[in-house]
């Protein structure tokens, strides 16, 4: 192992205090649907609203910052622009808590995305110029542990804070928590960029046009780049829909509200860190012993869940098969981010690789989530209005089977990986 596969404890420590404000991301994220059973009636929301608060109103203005903002993460110091972000977010989250109906709810909402879209791009950026490529898909696991425990710790926030205190002082104490970790983050030193190394001061910094000029061609030259990111935007059409869940495990499976928030924040903490680390590690693992890309370990996983994410939506909540579902969903969403993203950050040149996050994040939020979530809440509204008696569960049943347009597209992804990682390997030798 030479000097600079060596990974520091103090990365790995940086890699545990991330993948903690990743946590707080995701907790201020999911917190409005993991309440949709206090909010939605307290505020009156018809579904469509509903749909439309955790979908476009968040995701335009999260996703389109998105792009600007991993730009900007490729050109200033890093650890600034995440507490900055962590800031207005939590400013924002208390503010959420004073809301009264659908606008004054939507407007807050509107602009957290803003702060939130800093955070992942800067993350990956960061942790690329920590850890070597052949550990870049365990540190992108264990930070997107974030994700499963965020929204595990959402649903106990729901299941126990929620009837003692109310969703109102959930959003402010959530507000307040995040502040204070954004104070911490201000204080820490930002990371040197592997790819600087040995270039003076003056060397100047790439412009937004000359970064989105390197992008555009590295989306033309990597066709496992595209598949990538189009299986990623196919996986997240039933994570926008599974927005309803919470709604759809009372309404349609008979559960006390506070009651499975508790039970689902547990397995989701559960399943989703198993996931992340099988994820992340057994990436890593499949791409050292096949030299396949990592893309086709997804392409397994899915496949032969795919049986058990479609019966988990029509079996009695009684049967051992239902609880299997409720694990298998948060374990494979667990699986996803450790391989999808390291693999977009080994296919493009090292001065884009929070640029590409960005704009994968965008395409997952504005084409996967925000379809999924909208489309499937103006499709419930619409099944109820035709008196069907089971409208979340056909419309999350239909959303799980659009997004299995992600298995051929991770597969044929995995096939071409080898190819597309040593074209750009040739390219980047012969520009030195």
């Amino acid at each position: 192992m030479t000097d600079t596969d060596k990974v520091s404890t103090g990365s790995y420590a940086f890699l545990g205090f991330l993948t903690l404000l990743n946590v707080m991301n995701f907790v201020d994220r999911q917190l409005l649907a993991s309440f949709a059973n206090f909010i939605v009636p307290d505020l009156g929301l018809s579904n469509t609203e509903f749909g439309l608060l955790t979908g476009l109103v968040f995701l335009f203005f999260y996703s389109a910052a998105g792009l600007f903002m991993g730009a900007l993460a490729d050109t200033v110091n890093r650890t600034r622009l995440i507490a900055a972000g962590l800031a207005t977010w939590s400013l924002l989250t208390a503010l959420s808590g004073a809301a009264r109906g659908f606008m004054s709810l939507a407007i807050p909402r509107m602009f957290i995305g803003v702060g939130e879209s800093i955070m992942t791009p800067t993350s990956m950026s960061l942790l690329a110029d920590r850890f070597p490529s052949h550990r870049l898909g365990f540190a992108s696991g264990v930070y997107y542990m974030g994700v499963p425990i965020g929204v595990g710790c959402s649903l106990l926030v729901v299941g126990y804070l929620g009837p003692a205190i109310g969703w109102r002082n959930c959003f402010y104490l959530l507000g307040a928590l995040g502040l204070v970790f954004a104070l911490i983050m201000l204080f820490m030193r930002e990371t040197p960029r592997r790819h600087l190394e040995g270039q003076t001061a003056e060397t100047p910094r790439p412009t937004f046009r000359e970064l989105m000029a390197v992008l555009i061609i590295a989306l033309k030259e990597s066709p496992a780049l595209l598949m990538t990111i189009g299986g990623g935007v196919a996986f997240h059409f039933i994570l926008g829909a599974a927005t309803f869940d919470q709604l759809w495990y009372v309404e349609e499976r008979g559960f006390e509200r506070a009651e499975i928030a508790q039970i689902t924040g547990w397995i989701g903490i559960v399943g989703g860190m198993m996931g992340n680390l099988f994820g992340g590690l057994g990436g890593d693992w499949f791409l050292r012993k096949t030299g396949v890309g990592r893309p086709m370990f997804l392409f397994w996983i899915m496949l032969i869940l795919a049986p058990i994410n479609i019966a988990y939506r029509l079996v009695e909540p009684d049967t051992i098969w239902f609880w299997i579902g409720v694990f298998t969903g948060f374990f494979q969403l667990g699986c996803f981010y450790g391989p999808t993203f390291s693999t977009v950050q080994e296919l493009v040149p090292p001065q884009i690789r929070a640029t590409v996050v960005a704009l994968y994040i965008l395409l997952l939020n504005m084409v996967g989530v925000a379809i999924g979530v909208s489309a499937a809440g103006i499709y419930v509204d619409w099944l109820i209005t035709q008196g069907n008696e089971q409208p979340y569960t056909i419309a999350l049943l239909w959303f799980t089977v659009i997004s299995f347009l992600a298995i051929p597209l991770f597969f044929f992804a995995g096939r071409r990986y080898d190819q597309d990682r040593e074209a750009l390997f040739a390219k980047m030798a012969a520009a030195e």
